[in-house]
């Protein structure tokens, strides 16, 4: 499976910084379409969406990945350029090399080797591709998912190469993650001269306390599959610049990352009643990026447990950590859905990098899934 390792570098070579694809996605369907799969494209805006389906019957597998990648940063604290595949020791290196771009080779190759060793296969197989999965994730695989529920294509296992694994390849498996919620507050004040504090009101001295029980609030205890729901501020904003005038508004941005213990309309109405309490005036919006979501025992999850004893001889620790995927936009559709890809430890990191060996492991641990559910 030297295919891919050599198809992950082509991959790395193409510059592809969210939302832009710079031609992975044509790189792939030219090596899939000719095995029988019908590449169908689902372009929304800036983004590029393909979905690559072999079989019309189910039940349906598919394969879920994106071809972007977060800028590198600086270049010149790189080892080696970036965009430039870099065999070092036992290493491969590159901006995408673990996140995802080894991942989605893997599954390219799976295929291959799959189709070719079953030809007739039951069901379906597919590789749903997006360059939109670092960026907003607007009109990446939401909108994918929104046309195949449209015409009734139900998706029964869906399998992400998002970097899962911590210490070793295929050590952990996601079976599920935690909600974000966004929210955006507007704390209104009066503005006035910081001399006469009488005649204002500083709209950030109403909101520290608020701030401090908001952080200290227990909004649940989470549960056996998930930890607590925790409330974050990732931005704040006030004043005018001056250092002699009280600002009329305050702007805060916070996040919850929420567990299966708590619904985003609890929050709101939580968060809500601890502003009334203090008598703020306030703008309030809210932006779920995505519901909590779990595949317990299932044929996918087992199916993958046993292609990894059976590959690499060991069974992975079911874990819901980490940020969001799209595996939130999946899993409402009723969909099976688990996450296992390369080591995380340097993704989104200068020098990003990911063991040789494990970019074909990780191709045979696929393929196995593979037949173990359609071979």
């Amino acid at each position: 499976m030297s295919e891919t390792l050599e198809l992950t570098k082509e991959l790395i070579r193409r510059k592809s910084i969210t939302p832009d694809d710079a031609g992975c996605m044509d790189l792939i369907a030219a090596r899939l379409e000719p095995l029988g799969f019908k590449a169908e494209w689902m372009n929304f805006g800036a983004t590029k969406n393909i979905w690559l389906r072999r079989g019309e019957a189910a039940p349906l597998f598919v394969f879920l990945g994106h071809t972007d990648v977060v800028p590198p940063g600086p270049l010149e604290d790189w080892t080696s350029p970036p965009f430039e595949p870099t065999i070092r020791g036992a290493m491969l290196y590159g901006r995408g090399a673990a996140d995802m771009k080894s991942g989605v080779a893997a599954m390219v190759t799976a295929l291959e080797y799959f189709v070719a060793e079953y030809p007739q296969h039951p069901g379906s197989v597919a590789l749903l591709l997006t360059s939109d999965e670092e960026g907003d994730a607007i009109d990446g695989v939401a909108k994918v998912v929104e046309v195949l529920k449209a015409r009734g294509d139900t998706i029964a296992w869906c399998l992400i190469g998002e970097p899962s694994s911590f210490d070793r390849l295929g050590d952990v498996i996601r079976v599920g993650r935690r909600g974000s919620l966004c929210g955006a507050l507007r704390v209104l004040g009066v503005q006035g001269h910081v001399a006469y504090p009488e005649r204002a009101e500083n709209p950030i001295h109403r909101f520290a306390p608020v701030l401090a029980e908001l952080t200290a609030e227990v909004w649940d205890r989470g549960n056996e599959f998930f930890p607590p729901t925790r409330f974050q501020v990732s931005n704040i904003h006030g004043g005018t610049g001056a250092d002699n005038v009280i600002p009329g508004r305050l702007d805060l941005q916070f996040n919850f990352r929420f567990s299966t213990a708590i619904t985003a309309d609890e929050i709101d109405s939580r968060v809500r009643a601890i502003l009334d309490r203090h008598a703020l005036r306030y703008e309030l919006n809210w932006r779920l990026s995505g519901a909590p979501f779990l595949t317990l025992q299932s044929e996918l999850t087992e199916a993958v447990q046993q292609a990894l004893e059976q590959v690499l001889g060991q069974r992975a620790r079911p874990d819901t950590g980490g940020g969001t995927s799209d595996g939130r936009f999946i899993a409402p559709t009723g969909a099976q859905v688990v996450e296992l890809g390369p080591l995380n430890a340097s993704i989104h990191k200068i020098d990003e990098h990911t063991p040789v060996e494990d970019v074909v492991g990780l191709s045979r641990v696929y393929l196995q899934t593979l037949i173990n559910l359609l071979g």
